[in-house]
């Protein structure tokens, strides 16, 4: 049931969560969002598609624009996902880096603070990871004043130190997110969490549990696709393509006499139902595909291209 509108003036708008691989982005996102949006893993990479997670509330509508990690990209998919995530900032109202302070920078970070000291929009940089020590946050600081003194024009951001993980400070930055959009219109319907299609979405928590139970064996080798989903009030029944570069990969996947391909399809089961509540069937079915991720007709399939 969503809140009430008062019709007192609205502040509307988009914004960009940026920053490199494992970060905390997606956490940071569900945890705003208070509910599970964006799938997350121990796993470098795990978010492939732009997903755009939607807060309405009285004062407004917040969309945060939660994107694939930038890192560096040997293959044609992390190519992809690199593109994506740098033209993401595009067209929003406001951008937040999302450092892990725990962590000192790395190339990818000072990339970004590059990035965003040319952007026309109010930056935030959101200092992460809070809750395992803030022991870098001068380091960030350093940074990004060394890239803004060849810049003088480069926006001013606004710092903000918080943890996904235990959610401190977590509402303060909505508070201040919301002070950096527009007065304007709704984008979205008052009641909707997300436009994120529900197939692309019911592909990502099969992937998140393929990914927990795989770990680093061969994630990166894996995407996901709801072939045909069959919907009635009471049940959902989906038949999901799960796809690998090599055969010996599918058995990786299938396990000992189907004892991963069981495990993964049970607990993605159990997380649809909280979800979509209701009972959701999967057929679950490993297919081999010789370089998936240079096939662009399969990345749009999958959603990670446009």
């Amino acid at each position: 049931m969503s809140e009430e509108i008062s019709e007192t003036p609205r502040r509307s708008g988009m914004v960009a969560l940026v920053g490199r691989a494992n970060v905390g982005k997606s956490s940071l996102t569900n945890a705003l969002l208070g509910e599970k949006l964006s799938i997350v893993s121990p796993v470098a990479q795990t978010t492939r598609s732009v997903i755009r997670g939607i807060i309405t509330e009285p004062r407004g509508q917040l969309v945060l624009v939660d994107t694939p990690g930038l890192h560096k990209a040997p293959g044609d998919l992390g190519k992809v996902m690199n593109r994506v995530a740098r033209s993401s900032v595009e067209g929003t109202d406001a951008a937040m880096l999302v450092v892990d302070a725990s962590s000192p920078p790395v190339d990818e970070d000072e990339g970004w603070m590059r990035r965003l000291a040319r952007a026309p929009q109010p930056v935030v940089i959101a200092l992460n990871k809070n809750d395992l020590g803030n022991r870098h946050e001068q380091d960030y600081r350093d940074v990004w004043a060394k890239v803004v003194a060849e810049m003088p024009d480069a926006p001013v951001p606004v710092w903000h130190t918080l943890s996904a993980f235990t959610h401190e400070g977590v509402d303060t930055l909505t508070e201040l997110l919301f002070e950096k959009l527009p007065f304007g219109p709704l984008l979205y319907p008052e009641d909707i969490l997300s436009d994120y299609p529900r197939k692309l979405n019911m592909a990502d928590v099969v992937r998140e549990k393929l990914f927990m139970s795989l770990r680093d064996e061969l994630p990166h080798a894996i995407a996901v696709w709801v072939e045909k989903l069959d919907e009635t009030d009471d049940e959902w029944n989906a038949r999901v393509v799960i796809y690998v570069n090599k055969h010996s990969q599918k058995g990786i996947v299938i396990g000992e006499k189907g004892r991963m391909l069981r495990k993964v399809r049970r607990s993605a089961e159990a997380e649809l139902a909280i979800i979509y509540e209701r009972q959701v069937n999967l057929d679950l079915f490993v297919k081999v595909e010789k370089n998936w991720g240079r096939n662009f007709w399969l990345l749009k399939q999958f959603g990670y291209v446009s």
